[in-house]
């Protein structure tokens, strides 16, 4: 089973490590489902929008609700969410990997990636998932001893997941 991980303690950085993972492996033959996240700054809040771009080729989704400038809870718009989460599962089957962004809230409980996650490593794809600090704990608990933990470096990142996709050949 091909199960990573990467995490890193600053806001954004494991968002940044995915998207410079996926563009480095852009062209090398490898097809990959999932997404990456970015965050769209506002000039009206302190807090962005959060858009996760589909992969391989888009679109991208704003996953983010505007709760106003002084909101200060879990912005993220669960329906979007899965609206994203079935287009990936559409595109699964005819990838060699999966990528998830985040797993966040909606994963904790059982939703959002969750059955892709168990799906792509039940047909044998390499899976590499995004986790923030928080939401490590919750993560851990559901992979158990199953996932790799990976340095938050995109071109190591990069070579795993070749490495795992060469494997599974």
């Amino acid at each position: 089973m091909q199960f990573a991980y990467v995490t890193a303690d600053e806001r954004g950085a494991t968002d940044l490590c995915l998207a410079r993972m996926v563009a480095a492996l852009q062209g090398s033959g490898l097809r990959l489902a999932g997404g990456v996240q970015s965050a769209i700054a506002r000039t009206d809040r302190d807090l962005c929008d959060m858009e996760l771009t589909l992969l391989p080729d888009g679109p991208s989704v704003r996953i983010s609700q505007d709760l106003g400038p002084l909101a200060e809870g879990c912005r993220l718009d669960a329906d979007a969410l899965e609206t994203a989460v079935a287009e990936v599962a559409r595109r699964l089957p005819a990838a060699h990997a999966l990528v998830v962004n985040k797993f966040g809230k909606q994963e904790q409980l059982g939703r959002g990636f969750v059955p892709l996650i168990a799906a792509a490593l039940e047909a044998g794809q390499p899976v590499l998932v995004g986790v923030n600090a928080m939401n490590l704990a919750g993560f851990l608990e559901f992979a158990g001893d199953m996932a790799l933990a990976l340095p938050n470096d995109a071109e190591g990142a990069a070579r795993w997941l070749r490495a795992a996709c060469a494997a599974r050949v």
